[in-house]
């Protein structure tokens, strides 16, 4: 399970920081702030779910791991970012960033979920859904913060929404079928959810 949760939490971070990245590389930001933003999009859901749960330091600082990964990832996502083409393929810079979002979405929610029943916070499913779902975002919203755009939970059709249902479904879960398999059906719920919103342009009501 060790083994599992840190192969999953590697994904999580790589798809984060391509991310992070991409809207640095659109912002045309230079080698060390796309670097800055794949670290900040890939360990701040970490940190935040970390602080509520009262992990000190955060898990990010006891493991540097995670942040190695991060960085380099970004950095050479900066020096291939001329074959990839952002700026000149639109079509291609959304692809690349619904998918590392949505699967890195999925990834973090469930370990955010995991990292509180863990924390000894078994009986206290609203905080288990609670933290999975800041878990999840938490990065991405300060990728946007630091970027200068609005937030992707709040424009983006079932961004946040996807993560609540899956974070409430492998809470649900757990207890039946096992931590392993909770986790994976919902991460996997997340990220079809994101697709078929996508597909059929589910939205919430807007003001």
């Amino acid at each position: 399970m060790d083994t599992f949760l840190i192969i999953i939490e590697s994904i999580c971070v790589v798809a984060f920081a391509i991310s992070g990245a991409l809207v640095a590389i659109e912002k045309k930001m230079d080698i060390f702030g796309v670097t800055t933003m794949g670290l900040i999009t890939s360990t701040g859901g970490g940190i935040i779910r970390d602080l509520i749960l009262d992990i000190t330091p955060p898990m990010s600082f006891q493991n540097p791991r995670v942040a190695i990964i991060a960085i380099i990832t970004s950095i050479v996502f900066f020096f291939v970012r001329r074959k990839i083409k952002v700026q000149e393929n639109e079509k291609t810079y959304n692809i690349l960033m619904f998918i590392t979002d949505s699967l890195g979405l999925g990834l973090f929610t469930v370990i955010g979920v995991q990292t509180a029943i863990n924390a000894g916070f078994s009986d206290n499913y609203f905080l288990q859904v609670f933290v999975g779902i800041l878990s999840g975002v938490g990065g991405g919203v300060l990728r946007d913060v630091l970027a200068g755009n609005r937030p992707y939970i709040f424009i983006k059709h079932f961004y946040a929404n996807a993560a609540l249902i899956g974070a409430l479904i492998c809470v649900l879960l757990w207890n039946i079928v096992g931590s392993f398999a909770s986790m994976l059906i919902s991460a996997t719920v997340i990220f079809v959810l994101r697709l078929l919103a996508a597909h059929y342009r589910w939205e919430l009501p807007k003001a």
